[in-house]
């Protein structure tokens, strides 16, 4: 791992949490947050992923990396409190770190299971914050609708990765 890259504190921090989260999609699967595309080389080859971020230059960063490991992506420029998706679209949406920057993650999330087909997983990895006392993002999760399939904590529970279901109808 290149030290200066940052991989090295993250893999000491979230230590295979980005693996963890992006293993698991499956099908067409969206990253909400997709900045620069650090996720990249962790999604298995068989998803179709759509990626959106609020900032070009990100994007910008992203497509650059996408094109050096040969991933094909479909990138949008958006917001996560509204989509510019139909309703029930993705098998899988992911978001690595990414609740804990939007100001209401409460319609972030009911915005997400709007965007995710029933029996879709919603899979989250994020850290403590002091809005965490009005619920984590996996408590929030399940006030819109959603099951709790795992989670697990990390570093006495400073760092969290969830997966989260939405109902089949």
């Amino acid at each position: 791992m290149d030290r200066k890259s940052g991989y090295f504190c993250e893999r000491w921090t979230l230590r295979n949490s980005r693996e963890w989260v992006c293993q698991q999609a499956t099908g067409r699967t969206l990253e909400m947050g997709f900045g620069t595309g650090l996720n990249l080389r962790w999604y298995p080859r068989d998803i179709r992923l759509v990626a959106v971020d609020p900032d070009p230059q990100r994007l910008e960063v992203s497509g650059d990396r996408a094109r050096s490991l040969d991933r094909a992506v479909q990138v949008a420029l958006a917001d996560a409190y509204r989509l510019p998706f139909r309703s029930d679209t993705f098998d899988t949406v992911v978001c690595t770190l990414m609740i804990c920057d939007v100001e209401d993650r409460a319609d972030t999330l009911a915005e997400t299971y709007r965007v995710i087909r029933p029996g879709g997983s919603l899979l989250l990895l994020d850290h403590l914050e002091p809005r965490w006392r009005h619920g984590r993002p996996a408590t929030l999760g399940r006030r819109v609708g959603f099951a709790l399939a795992e989670r697990q904590r990390l570093w006495g529970g400073y760092f969290e990765r969830v997966r989260l279901q939405k109902p089949a109808t």
